[in-house]
């Protein structure tokens, strides 16, 4: 491999003169400056970023821990990140936890290793937890919030992004408005499903139990909820379901299929989260949109600038949601009545 005084030989000058032109330029006369990254070029010289790190005790390296990649709004969420983390000339560490804190924890063990300058994180249950691991490191939560002390957050409004859902349903006509929920130890899940009954009581709806099943953030925890709240008896029936991640919508509109049951007519649903399937499948789904790239991007700057201690930005950030009709909701039809003759005509 070319070496630093391989570089400093080809430039006749010294090693150190050839370190400060690679690292503050601004330090080194200009002809020397470019004498010596013609020298770089010529060779091919690639600094030894491990070594470099060592020696500073830090590195141009963040973070990002998200906790399922397969989502489309995961992906999108780490893309805006990437892109931010790019323009200021930052290199990003990608793990994935499956929303297990132990790889979680992992995860955590493995960045120390990389002496990054901050961390950006979608935290798991127990992030309060293994967040200890890295004291006295910038960190960012992004979508969801642990409650760990110190901590910046970038989140969006989900209380209010669920109450417009659910006032939606309501000005519709549903009264039975079931909702398939994420995990109530994650904040955005607790937020959504407050949101979801604060527009019921809003409206003097009795909030029911029966009408609120767990998805755990998965298509097919959805599509079980789902199958489970259509199968109640039809005076305590669902005619619409909101539904809190855009994975879980996936498996509610595959059980609603399922059942032989048509969107609207038969039931409305309307799902948190917006993607490139949402607006094309048939029909196409009425959602609350986040601004998903935003939220990435964001979260990254909002770091980046905390570690110059110069940043204008508050420490914990909401940005608004926007809420999307399309052609899966309308008034309540005929599903209480007809599900068994929907179920004998499937059959057939």
């Amino acid at each position: 491999m070319v070496s630093l005084d391989d570089v400093a030989k080809r430039a006749q000058v010294s090693p150190s003169t050839v370190s400060r032109a690679l690292s503050h330029p601004e330090m080194v006369a200009k002809a020397t400056r470019e004498r010596i990254l013609q020298a770089v070029e010529e060779l091919g010289y690639q600094p030894n970023q491990v070594a470099r790190s060592l020696r500073k005790r830090s590195s141009r390296t963040l973070g990002l821990i998200i906790t399922d990649i397969l989502n489309p709004f995961h992906a999108t969420l780490a893309k805006g990140v990437q892109d931010a983390a790019e323009k200021h000339d930052y290199t990003v560490f990608f793990f994935n936890t499956d929303e297990e804190p132990e790889k979680e924890r992992r995860a955590l063990y493995s960045l120390r290793g990389h002496l990054p300058q901050g961390l950006l994180i979608v935290p798991t249950a127990k992030a309060r937890e293994n967040l200890k691991l890295m004291k006295n490191l910038p960190i960012v939560e992004l979508d969801r919030s642990s409650g760990t002390p110190g901590v910046r957050t970038v989140m969006v409004d989900n209380i209010g992004g669920a109450r417009k859902a659910v006032q939606h349903l309501i000005e519709l006509g549903h009264q039975r408005i079931g909702m398939i929920v994420g995990r109530l130890d994650i904040s955005t899940a607790v937020e959504r499903h407050q949101g979801y009954r604060e527009a019921l009581a809003a409206a003097g709806i009795p909030y029911c139990e029966t009408l609120v099943l767990p998805g755990n953030h998965r298509e097919e925890d959805g599509r079980k909820a789902a199958l489970a709240l259509l199968s109640l008896p039809p005076e305590e029936r669902p005619t619409a379901l909101f539904v809190g991640n855009n994975e879980m919508t996936i498996g509610a509109v595959l059980a609603i299929r399922e059942l032989g049951l048509r969107i609207p007519e038969d039931i409305s649903i309307v799902g948190f989260d917006d993607s490139r399937w949402a607006a094309t499948t048939h029909p196409a789904l009425t959602v609350v949109a986040q601004p998903t790239y935003e939220l990435g991007y964001l979260a990254c700057e909002s770091l980046i600038s905390s570690l110059s201690q110069e940043t204008s930005l508050p420490p914990n950030i909401r940005l608004e949601v926007s809420f999307i009709v399309r052609e899966s909701t309308a008034p309540p039809g005929g599903f209480s009545n007809g599900l068994k003759g929907k179920r004998r005509k499937a059959a057939k």
